[in-house]
């Protein structure tokens, strides 16, 4: 069943890590729906953030849906991990692994919801045949590692090929969008077709967290 308003992920990786408890508590009360958990380890990406035992602790402190995008290398050996330390939902990426079918699949063993995610230039033809096991799929609209970078705008035209795979499959997977999203470019992404949208910079720079989320909730699609 698809959601009847956009989804919004604010990225913790933009967020004040000294005083994370108060930022997780923000982002609820914003009125968000998931909260995004960035997870690199400096060689699948270069840069380094959360390992399990920080998620475990930040578990502690918001009821929402924690939503592990690993940035990773061998994400298959981390799975269990993520799932003790609090995750509800967790991608990896399509470029780290070699069996796709087997990791969705295990995700979804656990009680997970599975999600695969392509790089700015990875073909959608890398995923078609995983496309029924996943949960989300995350498009990255940027070059994964570092927060508060620009929007690459041919990468929209993905999103739209992937939106039309998908109904063409009668399959009910999201769509999530990570990377350079703000209000100016929110309404583009969601008309593409995009399900989720991921707002690092935007989210923890914005004047008014509540009005912001709001907006983009009742962005049409």
């Amino acid at each position: 069943m698809k959601n009847q308003h956009t989804l919004v992920a604010p990225s913790i990786l933009s967020a004040d890590f000294a005083n994370m408890a108060a930022e997780l508590q923000a982002i609820e009360a914003s009125g968000a729906d998931w909260i995004h958990v960035d997870v690199m380890d400096g060689h699948f990406v270069p840069n380094l953030t959360f390992g399990p035992p920080i998620i475990k602790a930040f578990r502690a402190h918001s009821r929402l849906p924690f939503d592990v995008h690993l940035m990773i290398e061998q994400p298959e050996r981390w799975l269990e991990a993520w799932k003790d330390a609090g995750a509800d939902r967790i991608t990896f990426h399509i470029e780290a692994c070699r069996h796709a079918h087997r990791y969705l699949a295990a995700v979804r063993e656990m009680g997970l919801a599975s999600g695969i995610t392509l790089n700015p230039q990875t073909p959608l033809c890398e995923i078609e045949y995983v496309l029924e096991e996943c949960d989300q799929v995350l498009i990255m609209t940027v070059n994964p590692g570092f927060g508060g970078q620009k929007l690459i705008e041919p990468v929209i035209e993905k999103i739209r090929q992937l939106r039309k795979m998908i109904d063409d499959k009668g399959l009910n997977t999201l769509i999530q969008v990570d990377g350079g999203i703000s209000l100016k470019n929110a309404q583009k992404i969601c008309a593409a077709g995009a399900d989720v949208l991921v707002m690092g910079s935007a989210f923890f720079s914005a004047a008014d967290r509540k009005s912001l989320v709001r907006e983009v909730q009742s962005l049409k699609k």
